[in-house]
């Protein structure tokens, strides 16, 4: 069973949203049950700060050893922080999904996380 914290939202792509202190700024990544489906990451291609995505919009690409998946951002915004870590250490994602492992970190507008599941919402999407 993968591990899904509560105090996370959840897109039914697999990416998690997690909120920060600052309201109009959210850390995305790939969710636990995601990194286990793909296996062993071995690079990761993230966009710079300052790039802007819309909702659902392709944001990089994610390799493992058996399959290259596409990352997308759950709402729209503006990447202002993109985790240096993983540009030497793409295995974060795997060991550590939900800490040293998140992606980007996106500037948001107020409302945009309207949409996302809730943890019970992901786990009933997974058939948890």
């Amino acid at each position: 069973m993968s591990s899904i914290p509560a105090d996370l939202q959840y897109t039914k792509d697999h990416e998690y949203v997690k909120r920060t202190d600052d309201p109009s700024v959210v850390i995305v990544g790939i969710t636990d049950y995601a990194q286990g489906e793909l296996g062993d990451i071995v690079f990761l291609d993230l966009p710079k700060a300052g790039a802007a995505f819309g909702d659902h919009a392709v944001f990089g690409t994610i390799e493992a050893v058996k399959a290259v998946s596409e990352l997308y951002s759950p709402m729209a915004g503006t990447v202002v922080e993109v985790n240096p870590r993983l540009d030497g250490e793409p295995a974060l994602v795997n060991s550590d999904p939900y800490g040293g492992g998140w992606m980007i970190k996106l500037k948001i507008d107020a409302g945009a996380l309207a949409g996302l599941m809730s943890a019970d919402a992901y786990k009933a999407h997974l058939g948890e």
